[in-house]
């Protein structure tokens, strides 16, 4: 399951969550409910926005697999002096 960064526009702070690709928060409260945080003093109606981050999903078969799995350029990663972007 993927996760994002979510701001709240009243306030300005920042929440990371995760959530499925087919939902979307719109209220400070939803937000907090996801992630299992107290909405202290911030109305729950508040709106909030996501953010343009990278977005974390981790594929099931590496879950299953303890071992990093293999450079998807099939180049030296991080090692030998070569840089793929990876």
């Amino acid at each position: 399951m993927p996760t994002y960064d979510y701001r709240c526009v009243a306030t300005g702070e920042v929440v990371e969550v995760r959530h499925s690709m087919r939902e979307t928060l719109t209220t400070w409260g939803e937000l907090c409910a996801a992630a299992g945080i107290s909405s202290g003093e911030t109305p729950l109606q508040s709106p909030v926005e996501r953010l343009a981050t990278g977005g974390q999903v981790v594929q099931s078969r590496t879950l299953k697999n303890p071992e990093a799995p293999p450079c998807a350029s099939g180049g030296g990663c991080c090692g030998g002096g070569q840089m793929c972007g990876f």
